[in-house]
C-alpha cells in the first residue's frame, strides 16, 4: 500500500477484522503510524480514541476518518501527564501504545533531560495506560494490546541511547503483560517495524547526517538501509495491518510475541 492510500468511507480491506462494537485507544495519533493505525482500525468499526500532544493534527485526523464505519475521538494529551493518561485508557478494549519521539546524539553529549523524556513518553506512559486498560479488560475477558516496538527493541544502533533503551524497556513489559493477561483473555504483543516512512524518520536522517558526518543521501542507503535486506522504508498503512490482525478474533493465541517488519534486518 502506498504512502498517499488510505481508507474510504465504508471501506474495510478483505479478510480484515470485524471489530464493531470495541473501543479502542491509539496513542501518537495525529500523524505517522499512529494516524494509520487510527483510521485501521475505525475502518474495522471500532470506536478510536485518538491521543495526541498536536491538536491541529487530531483535528485533521478527525476529519480525514469522517464516513469511517467507526467513530475517531479526538483526545488532546500530553502523555508525560501520567495520571491523565492511566485514566484516558479506562474502559478501552484495545491499546495501541505508539507514541515516540528521537534524539541522535553520542551518550556523552546526550542530553539527560532529553533521556528523561524519552523514558517517560515511550515507557512510563505506556506501563500507565495498560495500567488503566486492563480492569475493564480483564472484566470482560477480552483485551488486546499492541505496541508499536521497533527493530531498535530487538538490536541496537549507536547514537540512540534513549530511543533504544526504551524500545527494549517497552518489550519486556509486552511480554510481563502477556503472561499476566493470558487468563483473562488479553493479549499483548510488540510489532517492530525498521524505518517507516514517517515525520519521526525524515527528521532523524539531518540528525543521523551529523552524527555520521556525512550526507543525507547515504544515510539512507548506508546507515537506515545498511542491514536490510529489502531496501526501502515500510509504509505506515503495512504496520497498521499489522495492528489490526492481532486485534482480530483469530489472533488469541499470539501473545508476548515480537512481530519484525524489518526487511530482513533481524535475519542476519
Amino acid at each position: 500500500m502506498s504512502a498517499s492510500t488510505t481508507p474510504g468511507p465504508d471501506s474495510r480491506p478483505s479478510g480484515g477484522p470485524d471489530l464493531s462494537g470495541r473501543t479502542a485507544l491509539v496513542t501518537g495519533a495525529a500523524g505517522g503510524i499512529g494516524r494509520a493505525c487510527t483510521l485501521r482500525l475505525a475502518t474495522a468499526g471500532a470506536r478510536v480514541r485518538a491521543v495526541d500532544l498536536d491538536a491541529e493534527g487530531l483535528t485533521d485526523l478527525v476529519a480525514a476518518a469522517s464516513g469511517l464505519p467507526g467513530p475517531v475521538e479526538a483526545h488532546p494529551l500530553d502523555l508525560t501527564g501520567l495520571d491523565a493518561a492511566e485514566r484516558a485508557s479506562a474502559g478501552t478494549d484495545i491499546l495501541v501504545n505508539n507514541a515516540g519521539l528521537q534524539l541522535v546524539r553520542p551518550i556523552e553529549d546526550f542530553p539527560p533531560e532529553v533521556f528523561s523524556r524519552v523514558l517517560t513518553v515511550m515507557l512510563e506512559a505506556p506501563f500507565r495506560l495498560v495500567r488503566g486498560a486492563l480492569p475493564h479488560m480483564y472484566a470482560q475477558g477480552w483485551g488486546r494490546i499492541v505496541n508499536i516496538s521497533s527493530v531498535h527493541g530487538l538490536r541496537a544502533s549507536p547514537y540512540k541511547s534513549a530511543y533504544v533503551a526504551a524500545k527494549h524497556g517497552l518489550e519486556g513489559l509486552s511480554k510481563v503483560a502477556a503472561l499476566e493477561g493470558a487468563e483473562h483473555g488479553v493479549t499483548s504483543n510488540c510489532v517492530n517495524p525498521g524505518y517507516v516512512r514517517t515525520p519521526l524518520v525524515e527528521r532523524q536522517i539531518a540528525d543521523q547526517a551529523e552524527a555520521h558526518g556525512i550526507s543525507p543521501e547515504r544515510v539512507v542507503s548506508e546507515v537506515m538501509l545498511a542491514d536490510a535486506a529489502v531496501k526501502r522504508l515500510v509504509e505506515p498503512e503495512e504496520v497498521a495491518e499489522a495492528v489490526a490482525y492481532l486485534c482480530g478474533p483469530h489472533t488469541s493465541f499470539i501473545t508476548g510475541a515480537s512481530l519484525s517488519m524489518d526487511g530482513g534486518w533481524t535475519a542476519h
